[in-house]
């Protein structure tokens, strides 16, 4: 199972930290996007305050920094406490195909890309401030759109991974929406995680619990439908000119503006419904 395929409690920093050039590089090789600086994110261990519901993390300066600039990708040990068994379920997650996922939803081209334009975005609001269906949208966008380029180079385990992931986000759509309106419970939505997502009860848990104070947490999905209905209508409008590298550059460039308005920018005079 590619599950089994995951690295020890001890090997979890450092696993993570292997992911990262060779998808970066895939970016420059393929160009995905522009990346607009040599700084890496620094990869940490969650800190303990920061755990709960969040699997992996960037945590980013604001855009004004201009002391306390570093980066952090943060990746969730098992707490000390747990019975191994709960260890285990928990380390799973971070089998090596997901792994490669989750780099690129927070790194390369997703949040840490984002950080790297943050002070060129073009106004004070747009430094300050920002929309999750955009932001969030476009990391969980990455994940699939770096498979069809041609990263995994059709790897079967990292198909099923970007479905998985996939999977998840949608989950959360659906336990969002009925926790907060229908009154679904923490253990339902655990059981829907684990059996209609195919995770792991530790990991359930947490994507359930995280439901309960996150309604909103139905933007991945949700924003990534937006992302790609914008660029199939940016290729129309393109014509010949079109390329995969404008498009992500120009959407990054916006800053986290709802998906709406980059569409008014991008697309003057358009028209067309959102999805």
């Amino acid at each position: 199972m590619i599950s089994e395929e995951h690295p020890s409690e001890a090997q979890l920093v450092d696993s993570t930290k292997q992911t990262l050039e060779g998808i970066r590089q895939f970016l420059v090789d393929h160009r995905i996007a522009a990346i607009p600086s040599e700084v890496r994110p620094i990869v940490a261990e969650t800190p303990p305050y920061a755990r709960a519901g969040a699997f992996a993390m960037m945590d980013t300066p604001g855009a004004y920094e201009t002391k306390a600039t570093e980066a952090f990708y943060y990746v969730t040990p098992p707490e000390a406490d747990w019975p191994a068994s709960q260890k285990e379920e928990h380390l799973r997650l971070f089998n090596r195909p997901v792994m490669n996922l989750i780099s690129i939803h927070e790194v390369w081209p997703g949040h840490y890309l984002q950080f790297l334009y943050s002070k060129q975005f073009p106004t004070k609001t747009r430094k300050l401030i920002y929309c999750t269906t955009n932001v969030e949208g476009w990391a969980h966008y990455s994940e699939q759109m770096m498979l069809e380029q041609g990263f995994g180079n059709g790897d079967p385990k990292i198909q099923l991974a970007q479905l998985s992931e996939a999977l998840l986000r949608d989950c959360r759509y659906v336990v969002g929406i009925r926790m907060h309106t229908k009154g679904m419970t923490v253990e339902q939505g655990t059981r829907v995680f684990m059996e209609k997502g195919f995770a792991e009860r530790a990991v359930a848990f947490e994507e359930a619990r995280r439901g309960a104070y996150d309604p909103t947490y139905l933007c991945y999905t949700l924003g990534k439908l937006l992302v790609y209905k914008l660029r199939e209508h940016y290729q129309k409008a393109r014509g010949g000119s079109y390329s995969l590298t404008g498009f992500h550059n120009e959407f990054v460039r916006q800053g986290g503006i709802p998906i709406k308005l980059v569409r008014r920018i991008l697309l003057p005079g358009d028209t067309a419904p959102l999805l």
